[in-house]
């Protein structure tokens, strides 16, 4: 126990004391601050990006003339001029787009021409307001009042989604668990193969430098391997307990100091149980760490270069790539799913599968549960198979390793 101390010392003070980590350290709450105030800029003042835009409109049908309304980045010029004189008034100009509308609009589709491709907010402005001319026009044809219907449509219902806990009632705020639950998805996705690939690096690093021989002769490889791993997770643990720390210091004080626009993004957050998700966040980083960079660590003691992991990295993130995939596009849509509660129980697929369902509370005690001891199972059991891959393949070289080598390593006798 005191030589796997030792090496989870030497790991940690020698990444904590890399330059690299302290430019980490700092940069990331700086950076979170100032895109959440780009992005609070950006949602507040987007028409100012897109460039103005004139619209030649030649109305075949007579129908919208005078009705598509002009806004700040878009204006619409009626014209008379012949379709292909006006494309040719495109060939200097990109800021001019025609809209051509035929005579049989609802058949025939309307064409828009420009120099390049145009936004879709352009197309989807142009598209909205003639599809609602068209509506107004159909309405006046068979003498329904749209002033009435205008009126009516203003009448619009919001639906308010409450959640009813032993406490009380509260605001459920789906949309803020959504973004929770995907930002944790990312960053968990992210930070194992970050910190896993660590692992392997310095696996491989202290194999080829032949500096593993020297360390084999004190420590067994299991221990070696077990020192590296702690070593590397508990950096990381370090990084992650700054960058929350700072993160909320420097975007609290960036909300204090600017519009009401983030310190609304803010106290939606104060909707979401912080202390559980956290806390499980933690849980599923250090198991799914421990899990993964174990077989990293395996991967790196078969390989001698970085160049040659590449065909045995691609089955063990398979599994976590698949479920990225997954989370930002399927289950945080529907958390409580079979596909979700399966996926969160599964050891390689959990980690990121249960995060996106965290946020949204009310994931069942006996399903938490055995998520968990399945991430402890799972651990063990990838440890313990990398562990024998490893007490062999540190000590290989020059020989390139296959899934049948590693199997055959596996079975080896101590």
């Amino acid at each position: 126990m005191k030589k796997v101390l030792l090496i989870i010392q030497r790991e940690y003070v020698t990444r904590v004391r890399k330059k690299a980590f302290i430019v980490m350290l700092l940069a990331v709450p700086l950076l979170l601050a100032g895109m959440t105030a780009l992005i609070a800029y950006v949602a507040k003042d987007s028409d100012v990006i897109s460039k103005p835009q004139v619209v030649k409109v030649i109305d075949e049908s007579h129908l919208f003339e005078g009705k598509l309304k002009s806004a700040k980045n878009i204006q619409f010029i009626p014209t008379d001029e012949p379709i292909e004189q006006a494309k040719a008034g495109l060939k200097n100009n990109e800021d001019l787009s025609i809209l051509l509308i035929s005579k049989d609009y609802a058949h025939k589709p309307v064409q828009f021409f420009s120099k390049k491709k145009p936004s879709y907010t352009l197309t989807g402005e142009v598209e909205n307001q003639m599809n609602e001319i068209a509506s107004t026009n159909t309405m006046l044809a068979n003498h329904i009042d749209t002033a009435l219907l205008n009126q009516a449509k203003k009448n619009r219902v919001n639906v308010n989604a409450m959640e009813v806990t032993e406490a009380g009632t509260k605001d459920a705020d789906v949309g803020t668990s959504m973004g929770v639950g995907i930002a944790c998805a990312i960053l968990i996705y992210m930070s194992l193969f970050i910190y896993g690939a660590q692992v392997m690096r310095g696996v491989i690093e202290e194999k080829t430098s032949r500096i593993i021989e020297v360390i084999i002769s004190s420590v067994k490889p299991f221990q070696l391997m077990l020192g590296k791993i702690i070593g590397v997770g508990l950096v990381g643990l370090t990084q992650f307990t700054a960058w929350i720390v700072l993160s909320v210091i420097a975007t609290k004080a960036l909300g204090n100091s600017s519009s009401g626009g983030i310190m609304g993004a803010l106290q939606t957050l104060q909707n979401i149980p912080f202390g559980y998700v956290l806390g499980c966040f933690l849980f599923y980083f250090i198991t799914g760490y421990l899990l993964y960079s174990a077989l990293f660590a395996a991967v790196g003691s078969a390989v001698d270069s970085e160049t040659e992991t590449q065909q045995f990295m691609f089955p063990i993130t398979l599994p976590l790539l698949f479920t990225y995939l997954l989370s930002v596009t399927v289950l945080f849509r529907a958390p409580d799913s079979p596909l979700a509660v399966w996926l969160s129980i599964i050891p390689f697929t959990a980690p990121v599968a249960m995060m996106v369902r965290v946020p949204f509370g009310g994931v069942p005690g006996w399903q938490l549960g055995l998520s968990m001891f399945s991430m402890v199972i799972g651990f063990l059991f990838t440890t313990y198979v990398a562990a024998r891959i490893y007490r062999v393949g540190v000590l290989m070289y020059g020989k390139k390793a296959s899934f049948k080598e590693l199997s055959k390593w596996f079975f080896y006798k101590e």
